[in-house]
């Protein structure tokens, strides 16, 4: 068979979309599934193009075919599909809600809210303020105290003027008996160990000193009494007389507004205390005049450490927080510094002079440790004469040996003590030992930081993280020589100081409290 012309397709599609629009897709589906007539195709012309009203060229097949097409078309044309297609989606548009986001109920004022806990607030159970939080919140807020000297008035003591002023007088006159600094050689690390395990702990050696956490800890070079004195965050400073009984041997006084980050005694006369604090200032605690002198005063640049330049504690050598150091002649009168200097460093944390060679000093910095030549500063760069590598996180301290200055001993934050060899400062310091130590002390106890023992400079005492808790002691080659412990020592002793002629160590925590190991016999 033959199929229709296009001509007469085109007039069928167009007939079947006149009829009714939407049945143009029935169209194709009418054309296709029509029955098929018995009738000759050939009889059609596919050169003649018929009209829409004339039929009669049509073959009898395509006749029927337009048949069915009108008949289909009138069909859907009564169902009215278009209207009720129309009518539909009216109603899906009307009955559609709006969209609305979901209120949220209110919160009755009444409703009990989560629970928080009265600690980590800060709130005794009865509601009240806990005194011992105060500090800690006001620490870096706190208004810098009024310059010029501050009489020494304890906090902690009631009426006891008389007996402040007879322990001033008693520590006034203590005489620190000479030792010899240079000594021919050194006991053998068996005797030296011998006399560590004389060394305990008690309740009677134990006392709590300072409201906050200990930043500093100094011991009195007397032989014959034991004078401790320790420096708070809370910028309290505490004296611990052991020979005193009880709380009487305590005295707390409050020079210094911000935390006490370095504490000495004068090494030409140890009735001066002197103090360094972040508030920019720093102090000296004179026994005779129950005064404390303001020594240095920079409110500009905060202060980190200092150390005496001169032997007879004439000049001091103070490291800031930005880099600067200060050079402070206390023999002039005011509170200025002599000269103000700039170092190649971004933060100075530890300042230590060469205990032989004053002229070179070592600043522990961010994670760079540098020593410097004093006669080389200047106000613009100063440049270190070496540099002591191999650290890779921030680093808490650096101290020379303190007889010889031939060893350097860094505290890092990469949990390793290492000892540098400064015998010859003139060439590169080699690095002699590597000690793996945890000095991870988290956010809320004091850093670590390893200090030499005066008596025995080839040993160093550092704070210890395990249990039980200890004070560890280092050889310089890095082995262990003895463990200070003791069942009164529940908590981390971060600070360390020792007594430059007699065995007593002196351990300051987190909490204000002091720990002194010693012979029972000297107490």
């Amino acid at each position: 068979m033959k199929a229709l012309s296009s001509k007469a397709e085109s007039s069928l599609l167009k007939l079947s979309s006149e009829a009714y629009p939407q049945s143009t897709k029935l169209e194709h589906r009418s054309m296709s599934d029509s029955e098929p007539l018995g009738v000759d195709m050939d009889s059609s012309d596919e050169d003649s193009a018929p009209g829409l009203d004339d039929f009669s060229t049509l073959s009898p097949y395509e006749r029927k075919r337009l048949k069915n097409i009108r008949e289909n078309a009138n069909f859907f044309a009564s169902l009215q599909l278009s209207e009720s297609a129309a009518r539909l989606r009216g109603m899906i548009k009307k009955r559609q809600p709006p969209e609305s986001k979901r209120k949220r109920p209110k919160k009755k004022e009444s409703e009990i809210g989560c629970r928080r806990s009265m600690r980590l607030l800060k709130v005794e159970p009865l509601g009240i303020s806990s005194p011992s939080a105060e500090p800690a919140l006001e620490e870096e807020g706190s208004p810098l105290l009024p310059p010029g000297p501050l009489e020494m008035i304890p906090e902690n003591q009631d009426d006891s003027s008389e007996q402040l002023k007879a322990s001033l007088k008693t520590w006034a006159e203590m005489s620190r008996t000479s030792h010899e600094k240079t000594k021919k050689g050194l006991s053998s690390i068996k005797s030296y160990k011998a006399c560590l395990s004389g060394m305990v702990v008690s309740e009677a050696t134990v006392r709590k000193v300072t409201k906050g956490a200990i930043s500093s800890v100094a011991i009195h070079p007397s032989e014959v009494r034991t004078l401790v004195a320790a420096g708070a965050k809370s910028g309290q400073i505490g004296l611990w007389d052991l020979s005193q009984q009880g709380e009487d041997g305590v005295y707390a006084f409050c020079p210094h507004s911000q935390p006490v980050s370095c504490l000495y005694f004068s090494p030409s006369n140890p009735a001066h205390l002197l103090s360094l604090s972040y508030d920019g200032t720093l102090r000296c605690g004179d026994f005779a005049s129950a005064v404390f002198e303001e020594v240095y005063r920079n409110e500009t640049n905060s202060l980190s450490s200092f150390d005496f330049l001169a032997g007879d504690a004439s000049t001091l050598l103070v490291g800031h927080w930005d880099g600067h150091l200060s050079l402070v002649d206390r023999r002039t009168p005011g509170t200025s510094y002599e000269q103000f200097f700039s170092s190649s460093l971004g933060k100075i944390r530890t300042v230590h002079v060469h205990p032989v060679s004053r002229q070179y000093f070592v600043t522990a910095g961010l994670r760079d440790v540098h020593i410097y030549d004093v006669r080389c500063l200047n106000s613009r760069r100063s440049q270190p004469l070496l540099s002591l590598t191999g650290h890779s996180k921030s680093i808490a301290s650096a101290y020379f040996s303190p007889v010889t200055g031939n060893r350097v001993v860094t505290t890092c934050a990469d949990c390793k003590l290492r000892v540098f060899d400064s015998s010859s400062i003139s060439s590169q310091i080699p690095l002699l030992t590597t000690i793996r130590h945890n000095t991870i002390t988290g956010r809320w106890l004091t850093r670590f930081q390893a200090v030499w023992d005066p008596k025995q400079e080839d040993c160093f005492i550092v704070g210890s993280m395990a249990h039980p808790r200890r004070v560890e002691v280092f050889h310089e080659t890095g082995e262990a020589v003895y463990s200070l412990l003791g069942e009164c020592l529940v908590s981390v002793c971060s600070l360390s100081a020792v007594h430059p002629t007699r065995y007593i160590l002196a351990g300051g925590n987190s909490s204000g409290r002091v720990h002194i190991f010693m012979h029972q016999e000297s107490l």
